[in-house]
């Protein structure tokens, strides 16, 4: 697969014959004489190809007000979901396309974002519903009647997936969690370092999905819970260079952490993990089997951080101790904001 990542393409660019296209023809009357305009215009939109496109997104900034939707929208800055569509296939690739809108939210600092759907489409009604985008009301046009879907940006509902991508720092402990490279960007691919351009970013339930799991044999997983705060610190591949190659490179917020003499059978295991882990079924059911690795932690991969501080800095800047292993780490209030301050990230995604 050509890298899988998301591209942004001009619409002159991109094949309008595809039959990924044909639905979309059909759902709205004049969609290829809409498409032409956009191609005149040399439009972009978001594209994921892979042996014919399996992923569209078109995302545009509107002032207007738009009286076909009631109630009415009133002339106001907003991202619109222009056109969206994938082609399901077991992948969470939707999840993929969704955290790439809410991405661009705030990229943008747009306070509102919103989408319109036909009802009939109910898996990504649930899905956007999932990560903060609420029922408004409906769309009339000559396609018919959509429902239309609303993200506040600046509101806070105290939930970390209604609230995602933003970090919720109050009352809770924060840590630092190793994760090894090998595993990294596969988990992470928002947070690829310049480094691996020859990593390929697979269109896989893992690397796709927001939920991440991962294993570890850290004692002292057990004692976080849901909303307490990882940083991801990724390893070096070369010890002799971790001074200036490990670094921390996300924020995750902890979903629940399990032990893994939870798991009465090897199947519950890998129902579990399959959809969310880094680890193939063959690696899981060895671990399973050995016990090598007995936590798993689940987390929602919130943020990736603009600027990474290597371990260096981590050490002289941030104040850890070099000389304890960096497994679970755990980091006081002070050392995580000097992290989050280190890695130049929107302070609009912080909940404090």
């Amino acid at each position: 697969m050509d890298n899988s990542a998301i591209k942004k393409k001009k619409f002159k660019e991109i094949d309008l014959s595809d039959a990924f296209f044909d639905s979309l023809k059909s759902d709205y009357p004049g969609f290829e004489k809409w498409y032409l305009k956009k191609s005149l215009d040399e439009e972009e939109a978001f594209i994921l190809e892979d042996e014919g496109i399996q992923g569209f997104l078109y995302l545009k900034e509107e002032y207007e007000e738009d009286l076909s939707i009631q109630p009415a929208f009133v002339a106001r800055r907003r991202l619109k979901v222009g056109t969206f569509k994938i082609n399901s296939h077991g992948t969470r690739l939707g999840n993929r396309f969704v955290k790439l809108i809410i991405d661009e939210i705030y990229k943008g600092d747009f306070n509102e974002s919103y989408v319109t759907v036909f009802p009939k489409h109910t898996a990504l009604i649930d899905l956007i519903e999932k990560y903060g985008f609420a029922y408004y009301g409906e769309k009339e046009s000559a396609a018919g009647v959509e429902n239309v879907y609303v993200k506040y940006s600046n509101r806070v509902y105290d939930d970390v997936f209604l609230d995602y991508p933003k970090v919720n720092i109050r009352n809770n402990k924060k840590f630092l969690l190793s994760i090894w490279p090998k595993y990294h960007t596969r988990m992470f691919p928002d947070s690829k370092l310049r480094t691996e351009r020859q990593h390929f970013i697979e269109d896989i339930s893992f690397t796709n999905s927001i939920e991440k799991i991962y294993l570890s044999a850290a004692y002292n997983l057990n004692e976080y819970k849901k909303g307490d705060i990882a940083v991801i610190y990724r390893t070096s591949e070369n010890y002799g260079r971790a001074m200036y190659e490990s670094v921390a490179t996300s924020i995750c917020t902890v979903l629940e952490v399990k032990d893994i003499n939870e798991f009465k059978t090897s199947d519950e295991f890998l129902d579990y993990c399959i959809k969310f882990s880094v680890f193939d079924d063959e690696e899981l059911k060895r671990f399973y089997k050995e016990r090598k690795y007995p936590y798993l932690i689940k987390m929602l991969y919130n943020i990736a951080l603009h600027r990474r501080p290597i371990r260096k800095q981590l050490i002289e800047e941030v104040g850890l101790d070099k000389d304890i292993r960096w497994v679970a780490l755990p980091l006081t209030n002070k050392q995580f904001l000097k992290i989050l301050e280190m890695g130049d990230i929107n302070e609009n995604l912080i909940i404090d």
